[in-house]
């Protein structure tokens, strides 16, 4: 039997986020206005965008850790996390079958819990352009580079 990564306990790092929860408390306000702006308005072009949209949660967490690794080492600073967009609230009821919004409600807990959280700068809705409600910005901090 392999040890195959599972993806962290929701329960020590707050409840999941709520469809239309602002994405910037968990990280911290480290953006300056411009850079809010710029992704606000959409004019921002991602670096890197990681798709977990279809997958299931251990398929979609192992994306997640393998495309932030393969963005950092390509030197993306602005990452596109699609998630697909979380249920209606009040279509609720309507929806048989599985779950829908299950890797959004997740998305935070795993960004703050995983590897990489401290080189997340910030999270931010994507605009319209590049998924709306369906997407999440991932800033990642500068790195210094010495020479």
């Amino acid at each position: 039997m392999s040890a195959k990564p599972r993806p962290p306990s929701t329960s020590s790092a707050g409840p999941p986020p709520r469809s239309g929860e602002d994405f910037r408390r968990p990280t911290g306000n480290t953006l300056d206005a411009s850079w809010d702006r710029k992704l606000a308005q959409g004019t921002v072009a991602p670096d890197f965008t990681i798709d977990l949209h279809g997958h299931t949660l251990d398929t979609a967490w192992n994306r997640l850790e393998h495309g932030l690794m393969l963005a950092e080492s390509q030197g993306a600073r602005v990452i596109l996390v699609v998630t697909g967009r979380p249920r209606p609230v009040d279509r609720g009821a309507a929806h048989s079958g599985g779950q829908r919004g299950v890797i959004r409600a997740k998305l935070l807990d795993w960004l703050a819990a995983g590897s990489h959280s401290s080189r997340i700068a910030a999270v931010r809705a994507a605009h319209p352009r590049h998924g709306g409600a369906g997407a999440l910005y991932l800033v990642l901090r500068r790195t210094s580079r010495s020479a």
